[in-house]
């Protein structure tokens, strides 16, 4: 079974990652869309917030939402995951994610990490943009998937 993992934090989930998980289906038996959890961040919306928002996104049997702690890599051996599902919306991210992905594969070699560039049109679009449009009071409709813009009030 091929089984990908799509880490990040979704807070809150945008129409990037959502094109991004939807174009990855395809590819695997199952992805994960894993909410990684850290103490030293500051979350705009609860894990079970971001849960919610994730799951009203898809409807895919799929598609699967856990919330992880620690490495990404680690996770993915609970999982039972060979492939690690990254997003890449330029080449800032490409540098950024690649040297995650080398040393990910230093630490687990049978774990593979899949770039799928973004879409032109939604390569702007990030998760503390969003956030920030929320917390002064802007709309972020256009930015988030159709299934949450009711939730995202503040």
């Amino acid at each position: 079974m091929k089984i990908a993992v799509f880490p990040g934090s979704f807070d809150p989930i945008t129409l990037g990652h959502q094109n991004i998980i939807e174009r990855a289906l395809p590819l695997f038996d199952k992805i994960v869309v894993a909410i990684g959890q850290n103490s030293a961040k500051k979350y705009l919306f609860t894990l079970e917030q971001r849960t919610e928002f994730i799951e009203l996104s898809f409807n895919s049997p799929k598609i699967e939402v856990i919330s992880y702690n620690g490495l990404t890599i680690d996770f993915c051996k609970t999982v039972n995951a060979n492939y690690i599902l990254r997003g890449i919306r330029n080449s800032a991210d490409y540098l950024y994610e690649n040297s995650i992905a080398q040393m990910n594969k230093a630490m687990e070699s049978d774990i593979e990490t899949i770039f799928i560039p973004t879409i032109p049109e939604l390569s702007a679009i990030n998760s503390t943009i969003v956030r920030d449009i929320l917390i002064n009071g802007g709309n972020v409709e256009q930015f988030v998937p159709s299934a949450i813009k009711n939730k995202l009030s503040l």
